[in-house]
């Protein structure tokens, strides 16, 4: 997986690319929490990129989008499409998360 994170006032926007399975959650999940802590309250995560997510990933989804809200922030995710999309509808996720296309 690959990703990166550009920052704007207490914004950020997350491009996820490719695939995120286990091993790859640490790192964003850490990274993302470090944004926050640091006074980020709005994350948009961008998955038109993103071919695969499994389940630690939407895990690590859930966990910012607890985060945010904990800090009266957001968390969006955009441009969700094929299996990424799929997989959140399936389990539910889609009641939690603000989704925009």
């Amino acid at each position: 997986m690959k990703y990166s994170i550009k920052v704007c006032g207490n914004q950020a926007t997350v491009y996820l690319r490719e695939k995120i399975f286990v091993q790859d959650t640490v790192s964003l999940r850490a990274d993302l929490i470090k944004k926050i802590d640091r006074g980020i309250t709005d994350i948009r995560i961008n998955l038109s990129e993103l071919t695969y997510i499994d389940g630690s990933g939407l895990g690590v989804l859930v966990t910012i989008n607890n985060r945010t809200k904990e800090n009266n922030g957001k968390l969006i995710l955009t441009n969700a499409q094929g299996l990424p999309l799929e997989l959140i509808m399936r389990t539910r996720l889609d009641k939690a998360f603000i989704i925009e296309n």
